[in-house]
């Protein structure tokens, strides 16, 4: 079986852990354990967030003095896919001994007139007091958003048309390499409609909804997006709530989860489901090899025709 693995942005660090490299390194050795029992019986693909080291990195590139102007996002972007997919790369290749593992920089295509570039979504970056956010916002052209206890930038979010490296990634899983690619949704680029040339745009794609085209366009059989709940949950967070343990997409979507928490995830599961048939699942990392097995986890399967 062909999957695609899409791993949450808190993989690497968890909620209220400190972004050091040593966290990292730490965190990492369970992520790969756990999907590593997978790669031994299919071709796998992993995918990740990098919402937490984009932030770090935003931060650092706004606040050094030597640059004439912060980085844009899409090579702060790759700096991520960079260290990120090394670290899976070196602990998969451990842990997957005599096995072919690769880490690739991947870029996603994004349409120039996609809607979102008008209506800036995403929040990316530190939490800055009212006065210096309103001098960042002039100085470079931000938009600024309450967040919390201030203000922070907040930037397009495209939806995915395309992986540029699909084709690559194909050719990779045939020869049994297990790839780690699309971290962070990937670059985002647009092309030129005159030449083709690719060029880099200061937004942010959502890695889910990335995953799920990636697994589209890939002919894969199923889409496991982990996370750190066991499954999807009706009524979360109220004394009603209860797992959800098998959805079609239109239940999914039915059911109105926030966008910040399981919106993307159902999202992106419902898009697979819907626009190849086949199956994807929602649930904790570290029952990855039982969430594909069917004992664990919110399987998401197509809607049965109408008799």
């Amino acid at each position: 079986m062909r999957i695609v693995v899409a791993l949450g942005g808190n993989a690497l660090l968890h909620r209220g852990e400190r972004p050091d490299a040593d966290v990292q390194c730490t965190n990492i050795v369970r992520v790969a354990t756990a999907i590593a029992a997978l790669a031994h019986d299919h071709e796998l693909v992993v995918t990740y967030g990098n919402a937490p080291q984009l932030d770090l990195l935003a931060a650092q590139s706004t606040a050094d003095a030597a640059l004439t102007a912060p980085y844009p996002l899409d090579l702060l972007g790759a700096q991520t896919q960079g260290m990120i997919g090394t670290l899976l790369f070196r602990t998969l290749r451990d842990v997957l001994p005599g096995r072919r593992v690769v880490a690739l920089v991947t870029h996603t295509r994004v349409r120039v007139d996609d809607p979102a570039f008008e209506h800036p979504t995403e929040l990316v970056g530190p939490i800055y007091p009212e006065k210096p956010a309103r001098f960042l916002a002039a100085k470079y052209g931000w938009d600024m958003a309450e967040d919390r206890h201030g203000r922070r930038r907040v930037v397009p979010e495209p939806s995915p048309e395309g992986i540029v490296e699909a084709d690559t990634v194909r050719v990779l899983l045939e020869t049994g390499t297990v790839v780690v690619c699309a971290g962070g949704g990937g670059v985002p680029v647009v092309a030129d409609w005159a030449t083709g040339a690719l060029h880099g745009v200061d937004a942010v794609v959502d890695k889910d909804l990335t995953a799920a085209r990636l697994a589209e366009d890939l002919k894969a059989d199923f889409l496991l997006v982990l996370t750190d709940v066991p499954n999807v949950y009706a009524g979360y967070g109220t004394p009603d709530q209860r797992p959800v343990l098998d959805a079609t997409p239109a239940e999914l979507r039915d059911a109105h989860y926030a966008q910040e928490s399981m919106g993307r995830k159902a999202e992106a599961a419902a898009r697979f489901v819907e626009n190849t048939g086949q199956l994807a699942a929602i649930g904790a990392l570290d029952a990855a090899y039982e969430i594909v097995h069917g004992r664990s986890g919110t399987l998401v399967r197509p809607d049965l025709p109408v008799a």
